[in-house]
């Protein structure tokens, strides 16, 4: 089986590269179980609790991240230096238990993957 990453780059609104990154995440999650999920720049947003995307007419999608582990994907990591120069630390509360990790630790784990999917 191939090693696929799914790496969230894009902020939870304006676009819908998060929701259908995250569909494409759900749908391989039933062909494959090594999956890795990196959330990186604007994609930290996508971790954000209580948001209101309802207020913008927006779809809110977010709390299904928080589900990842009953589809057994449990690689998720966050950018220490994204959450840094956005104002957040990597103590926030998240809608999903990710591990903190800096720029150049998320390259190396990166590495490790066949397939690196960037929504």
């Amino acid at each position: 089986m191939k090693k696929i990453a799914f790496v969230f780059t894009q902020g939870p609104h304006g676009t819908s590269a998060g929701r259908e990154g995250l569909d494409a995440l759900l749908a391989t999650s039933a062909l494959t179980e090594e999956i890795g999920v990196f959330f990186m720049a604007d994609g930290v947003f996508q971790l954000m609790p209580a948001q209101q995307p309802e207020k913008i007419l927006a779809r809110n999608y977010i709390a299904t991240f928080g589900v990842l582990s009953l589809y057994d994907v449990d690689q998720c990591f966050v950018c220490e230096d994204s959450l840094k120069s956005r104002g957040l630390s990597a103590g926030h509360e998240w809608v999903l238990d990710v591990e903190p990790l800096s720029a150049a630790e998320i390259r190396g784990q990166l590495a490790g993957f066949d397939v690196v999917m960037t929504f």
